[in-house]
């Protein structure tokens, strides 16, 4: 075992003695400034821009995939086009959940160029890139980088040439290569199982889907005699089920809300969440109304729908009784409707092909489907008690795959916070390579 030092700095702690500490900077070459150039062309001067968006920050490189052409003229793409063995650093953007400070490695990337909201810190021959790159990442993840960030709007923009003053301890070229070839092989093992979780995730959310999908329009019972519905993406039904429009389920409440936003229980919509109550996830989200005035009366059982969004699946049953947005329309159910069924049938891809189908729009992020087209939608109108039967046999289902998601989160969320403590362990000399 070798013998260790206090480093002097509070998140670094002990290091190796033969480690030496330095300024941040000292690890590179003069940083440069990105450009987001202009329109693509289609001449000798267009390339790739890499952007923040273009970040894979896990696996400290760029995502696979089509990246944006831009065009610059010949004495920019001289003077920024990247040469590898470089730093790209994220210098404005950020948000709650990603601070802005994010940096990836430019391997691959030679010859391109990158956006204005990112630095360029060519890594110096001294140091060994990869070590340089998991050492940013620990100055990341262990939100060193949070005191050098200036926030007056919108936009998180780091302090880079005071967050490079920073003192770091870091080794001689040859241990760095060590740890950083060590971080690899470890980090990518680590990567492939959490991309199994992932990918089983993927697979109990299509299975999930496909539960739902059959429940709502085939039933619980595999041996009822079945009819054509007429209606293409439902196909056959139980004999005993009908076929209606929306209009003969629900009927649209147009009900305002004048009291003071302290007075009212703020709803709201997402596609991943459903109806939810805006106490329950401002944390999550960082949303806060400031006034509900003129906003719609949801009671229990409405369907709340996002004219907008809700052929991308923004469509749910609230739970509650409050207001939500103007911006998005309430419907109410009929007698003879269990809206539990209704929400689960209208968050169907399915579904919400038709929400697309029946809408209208110039563009596809400007698609609406208002209340006189949702409400023209066929659909299957089973009894009504076979709609609850249905839907309670959902939340249990449902709730099992839920679970079972849960657990894998679980388990990917592990994986993270291991592979974060290996790297900081490794980078900081806790631990050694043998």
């Amino acid at each position: 075992m070798r013998n260790m030092k206090d480093s002097g700095i509070d998140w670094i702690g002990e290091i190796p003695e033969e480690w030496g500490g330095i300024r941040l900077k000292e690890l590179f070459n003069k940083k440069q400034g990105g450009a987001w150039g202009d329109e693509a062309k289609e001449n000798e001067n267009d390339r790739v821009c890499i952007r923040v968006a273009d970040f894979d920050f896990e696996r400290q490189t760029a995502k696979e995939g089509q990246k944006t052409v831009r065009n610059y003229n010949a004495d920019v793409i001289s003077k920024l086009q990247i040469q590898g063995n470089e730093l790209l650093i994220e210098k404005s953007g950020g948000g709650e959940k990603t601070p802005v400070g994010r940096s990836i490695l430019t391997d691959g990337l030679e010859g391109d160029l990158y956006a204005n909201f990112i630095d360029k810190l060519p890594i110096k021959a001294a140091n060994y890139p990869k070590y340089v790159a998991y050492y940013m990442k620990t100055l990341y993840q262990n939100n060193i980088v949070i005191p050098y960030i200036k926030q007056t709007t919108g936009i998180q923009n780091l302090d880079l040439e005071s967050l490079l003053f920073e003192i770091i301890i870091v080794p001689k070229y040859i241990e760095q290569q060590k740890i950083a070839d060590f971080l690899d092989k470890k980090c990518a093992e680590i990567d492939k199982l959490i991309e199994l979780q992932e990918s089983m995730i993927e697979k109990l959310k299509e299975y999930k889907q496909s539960v739902i999908t059959q429940a709502v329009t085939k039933g619980l019972d595999p041996d009822v005699p079945m009819k054509d519905s007429g209606i293409e993406w439902i196909g056959k039904i139980p004999e005993g089920w009908e076929v209606v429009r929306i209009k003969n389920c629900y009927k649209l409440r147009d009900e305002k809300s004048y009291e003071d936003i302290s007075k009212v229980n703020l709803i709201s919509l997402y596609t991943d969440l459903g109806v939810v109550q805006n106490k329950d996830i401002i944390y999550k989200t960082g949303n806060k109304a400031v006034s509900a005035e003129g906003y719609k009366k949801v009671y229990k059982d409405d369907i709340v729908v996002n004219i907008i969004l809700c052929w991308m699946g923004a469509i749910g049953m609230s739970e509650y009784y409050g207001v939500t947005s103007p911006a998005y329309d309430v419907y109410s159910p009929l007698d003879g409707i269990y809206s539990k069924y209704y929400h689960y049938l209208f968050r169907t891809k399915e579904f919400n092909g038709q929400c697309y189908k029946y809408g209208r729009g110039i563009m596809m992020m400007r698609w609406r489907t208002y209340s006189s087209e949702f409400l023209a939608i066929p659909i299957n109108k089973p009894p009504y008690i076979e709609q609850q039967q249905i839907a309670d046999y959902l939340d249990k289902k449902c709730a099992e795959i839920d679970d079972l998601i849960k657990l894998k989160e679980q388990k990917i969320e592990k994986l993270k916070k291991y592979k974060k403590s290996l790297i900081y362990e490794y980078v900081t000399g806790k631990k050694e390579v043998v």
